[in-house]
């Protein structure tokens, strides 16, 4: 059964920014030769591994909202600098804009049931993303948007 991951997006306010900081860290790592992928460090390990490689993917939370998601490929356990035990979440590159759903914060990630998680938008046109999150967010909670 898939199970996806739910996790605040800290420092990228839009899908714009998320994608545009995405392509200039892909674009670093792979001018030096090094992983040409994307991920995403953790502090913990997710122990539902399986459940999450068969289809699941990383919801990000910008601004209170979910707005777009990554596919998960795989999960790999990672030993940083300082010798302590981490978690890189290794992501496809596309970021698949969802509909808009409120979120409150939380730390780390959270699992995040399919039955739970917001539509893809696919092709949908009008997604917002010229109206500031903050109103987005305010909009949502109203019932407005």
């Amino acid at each position: 059964m898939t199970v996806h991951l739910i996790k605040l997006c800290v420092g990228a306010p839009s899908i714009e920014h998320l994608a545009d900081w995405q392509n200039r860290v892909l674009a670093g790592k792979t001018a030096y030769g090094k992983v040409d992928h994307l991920f995403h460090t953790t502090r913990m390990t997710p122990k539902r591994k399986d459940e999450l490689l068969d289809g699941g993917s990383l919801y990000w939370v910008m601004a209170g909202v979910v707005r777009v998601r990554q596919r998960l490929l795989d999960i790999e356990p990672v030993v940083d600098k300082e010798g302590v035990k981490r978690c890189r979440l290794i992501l496809d590159t596309p970021l698949i804009p969802t509909r808009p759903q409120p979120r409150r914060p939380f730390q780390g990630w959270r699992y995040l049931d399919p039955k739970d998680a917001p539509a893809d938008l696919e092709g949908v046109s009008g997604t917002n993303d010229e109206m500031p999150p903050e109103m987005q967010a305010e909009l949502m909670e109203l019932g407005l948007l």
